[in-house]
């Protein structure tokens, strides 16, 4: 029975009134010894009190999609299959891996439904083998309205991925944020560029730890999964335009650390990013195995980043957030850009939830589209 499947939210419905039930019925009917009533007693409470609780995670998690398997939630998972060293890539960029992966076959995935009620039906999910980064996970794909349109049967389109918080789903931003039917009569209206949208599972290592989308030697190619291994397998399959001017990178939470230190990192795959209260140290989220590791911490900073880089990277950031929830942190990425990055900061009042991210996705990708208009 899955998490977030219907049939198990059903169950944990059913067992509340259940184990009210059972209490009122046994209560007065214990027998033995009066140690013995009271224990039994004591468990019928506790009955009672665990079904109540599991049931309101459970409608939590599903609104939330936190977590999107057992897997995820006890921490068993674990999606990598190696550790290879990975090969440079060709600062030509093209889309997502650039490199010597031009000479290699293009790997066909098959495509089905996501077994979520949450997510909309036209949601595509593929499990992928990451190549590159020896990473195994599920990919969901979103594909805009003009995309089965005969008038555009020659056109490429552009590419949006999109990065969850940790703990998250690849489930979150379609199913919690709205992100495909929120922007799906903005783009047939012609308000919204038509994007691809894609979002790769980044909950990647069992025992809640966070990779932090970086790649850690020994331990997981988090960094060549996302930006290069994903955008491969896009290109293969779909429509895509192979251009990093018509790609972008958005992100919330510990997905908005992400989205801001890739983009920067790789402005050959990446011309825009957005980044929805998220922060710079990644020491601030405390499983990430980055912030605990000072080379890497120092190193992850997208204002570090920026910093160190020979040539200011040609990236557009929008950075939206509240003060003291990563307000401050986009204030200091935009004091250390310089030209041709730009980067907008807007701040917002509300809190630290996939409710006031939802409400940011329709004026974050208008905004994207001044930057990576239709064509």
């Amino acid at each position: 029975m899955e998490l977030t499947g219907t049939p198990f939210f059903l169950l944990t419905v059913l067992l509340v009134p259940v184990s009210i039930t059972v209490a009122l019925l046994f209560w007065g009917k214990v027998g033995g010894p009066q140690p013995v009533k009271v224990l039994s007693r004591i468990v019928m409470i506790m009955f009672c009190q665990v079904t109540a609780v599991l049931m309101v995670f459970i409608m939590v998690n599903n609104a939330n999609l936190i977590y999107g398997s057992w897997d995820d939630l006890l921490g068993t998972g674990n999606h990598v299959r190696a550790v290879p060293q990975v090969p440079p890539a060709d600062q030509g960029g093209a889309g997502g891996n650039g490199d010597a992966a031009k000479d290699k076959p293009k790997v066909k995935q098959s495509f089905g439904g996501v077994n979520d009620p949450a997510v909309p039906s036209d949601v595509q999910k593929t499990d992928l083998k990451g190549q590159l980064s020896g990473v195994d996970g599920e990919v969901l794909v979103w594909l805009p309205p003009q995309y089965n349109d005969p008038a555009y049967k020659d056109k490429k389109f552009p590419v949006v991925e999109l990065i969850p918080g940790f703990p998250g789903s690849s489930s979150t931003w379609y199913g919690t944020l709205k992100v495909s039917e929120q922007l799906k009569p903005l783009m047939q209206q012609g308000k919204v560029a038509p994007f691809i949208l894609v979002s790769p599972r980044t909950l990647l290592l069992g025992n809640s730890q966070d990779a932090g989308c970086t790649d850690i030697p020994g331990k997981i190619n988090a960094d060549a999964w996302i930006t290069r291994d994903v955008p491969q397998m896009v290109l293969d399959n779909f429509r895509a335009d192979p251009s990093a001017d018509r790609w972008a990178i958005a992100g919330y939470s510990a997905g908005a650390h992400c989205a801001a230190k890739l983009s920067l990192a790789h402005p050959n795959r990446y011309r825009a990013a957005i980044a929805m209260s998220g922060y710079n140290d990644p020491a601030n989220e405390k499983d990430s195995l980055v912030g605990k590791d000072p080379k890497l911490r120092e190193a992850n900073n997208p204002v570090n980043i920026l910093k160190a880089a020979q040539q200011a990277p040609k990236v557009a950031m929008l950075i939206s957030a509240s003060k003291g929830d990563g307000y401050e942190d986009g204030e200091a990425i935009r004091a250390a850009a310089k030209a041709p990055t730009t980067v907008q900061v807007e701040e917002g009042t509300g809190p630290h939830t996939t409710e006031q991210w939802k409400k940011m996705v329709p004026g974050a990708f208008t905004w994207l589209t001044s930057i990576i208009p239709a064509q």
